[in-house]
């Protein structure tokens, strides 16, 4: 009966794998590093979106009712200013839906009338200040301003 010999992996070659998973490695975790930042930043896109929707789907629902003071979005009363939804806890988040920041994702903090704005900052953003969406409340004749902040996501 012939021996075969078994035969395993050198120290050379198990030293040149070791250095192409590291070098691939140096290339690959920056990028993985920087999803956080792009999920945060495209999450305060969103809900920007989704406020000027809710604002512009209050005023066509207040001009199809005639409605001046408030209107009904999905079972909550929305109380209007200059027939957009006012900057107060009644106001947008009840037409956005964002129960205010319950869910955890954001931090609601109410605004008043035209001179403060609504905001809705994200939690858990590295400056939570500059990583957040601001609701101001239409002026008479106006639209409602809506500006996201993504510089601190």
């Amino acid at each position: 009966m012939k021996a075969t010999l078994s035969r395993g992996f050198t120290l050379i070659e198990l030293v040149v794998v070791i250095t192409i998973l590291g070098i691939l490695a140096a290339f690959a975790v920056p990028k993985f590093v920087a999803l956080d930042s792009q999920a945060r930043t495209a999450t305060i896109n969103g809900l920007a979106g989704s406020v000027k929707s809710a604002a512009a789907l209050a005023r066509g629902l207040a001009m199809a009712n005639g409605s001046t003071a408030s209107v009904t979005m999905e079972g909550s009363t929305v109380t209007l200013l200059n027939s957009y939804p006012d900057a107060t806890a009644t106001g947008i988040p009840l037409a956005v839906n964002s129960n205010n920041g319950a869910s955890g994702d954001f931090t609601f903090a109410a605004g008043s009338g035209t001179a403060t704005p609504a905001t809705w900052t994200k939690n858990g953003a590295p400056t939570p200040a500059n990583c957040s969406v601001s609701y101001t409340a239409a002026a008479a004749n106006g639209s409602p301003s809506v500006v996201a902040t993504t510089s601190g996501c």
